[in-house]
């Protein structure tokens, strides 16, 4: 169990670059609106609805903008932790009831790994069609978002995160499929939530400012020594799943 909390956390460290483009817009609007010229009266006021009033004369702009950034964080985890805990236990039944051995299941999540890696080097596009399969989801859940936008406090930004977890997504998908053969709802909940967890350095450095993450992560060479080794730990998991296996 604990090699594959450590493969979802190196899986979501390694496609961060990808994160960028699916979450690194929102986590910007959230840390930029707030401070822009003209606003900042505003979000000491109606933007910190939500904060005691003790604490909106001392609360800056940057922290509150921060505080959503937070929230929208833990909301885009705790949707990963649910989808986990359903894809696990989804395995958990094939398990019992079909008789699929949780080593096959692996084997699945090792190939996964591979396209991730064959998809962040642009090599090979196939996760889109696996993405594409989420998308009659999402058109029933994104009309959601009009409740939480404008996010003006920390409820809508956790609402945000919470909504903005189910975005389809083969980085996603591909992390998945390792709850999927942790067959376990427990375990596939820990997985997700160490993706999430290694997804947060670059989306956090984002809003921090620090653009040189930002320039690394999309850095053409830099995302093909990820992709590589995306697929390098994907093949070892398949021999070791093979090995399991037969």
């Amino acid at each position: 169990m604990s090699l594959d909390l450590f493969s979802a956390f190196i899986i979501g460290l390694l496609g961060s670059g990808h994160c960028l483009a699916m979450c690194g817009g929102i986590t910007t609007m959230l840390t930029s609106a707030i401070n822009k010229p003209g606003n900042q009266n505003q979000s000491r006021t109606s933007s910190l609805g939500d904060i005691p009033t003790s604490q909106q004369s001392t609360c800056s702009p940057v922290a509150f903008s921060l505080n959503l950034v937070l929230f929208y964080h833990v909301g885009r985890i705790a949707s990963y932790c649910l989808i986990g805990a359903i894809v696990g236990f989804t395995g958990s039944i094939a398990a019992k009831n079909i008789g699929l051995p949780i080593a096959a299941l692996r084997l699945i999540a090792a190939v996964f790994v591979i396209l991730l890696g064959l998809y962040i080097g642009q090599w090979l596009l196939w996760l889109n069609r696996i993405e594409s399969l989420g998308k009659g989801l999402w058109r029933y859940l994104s009309p959601m978002a009009k409740h939480v936008i404008p996010v003006d406090n920390s409820k809508k930004a956790l609402g945000l995160g919470a909504l903005w977890g189910w975005l389809p997504c083969g980085l996603v998908y591909s992390t998945l499929t390792w709850a999927l053969a942790s067959g376990s709802p427990l375990t596939g909940a820990t997985i997700m939530l160490c993706f999430g967890l290694g997804t947060l350095p670059a989306l956090v450095a984002l809003s921090l400012g620090i653009g040189g993450i930002k320039k690394l992560l999309v850095n053409t060479a830099f995302r093909k020594v990820m992709a590589i080794s995306l697929i390098g730990y994907g093949i070892y998991s398949f021999i070791v799943a093979y090995q399991l296996t037969f």
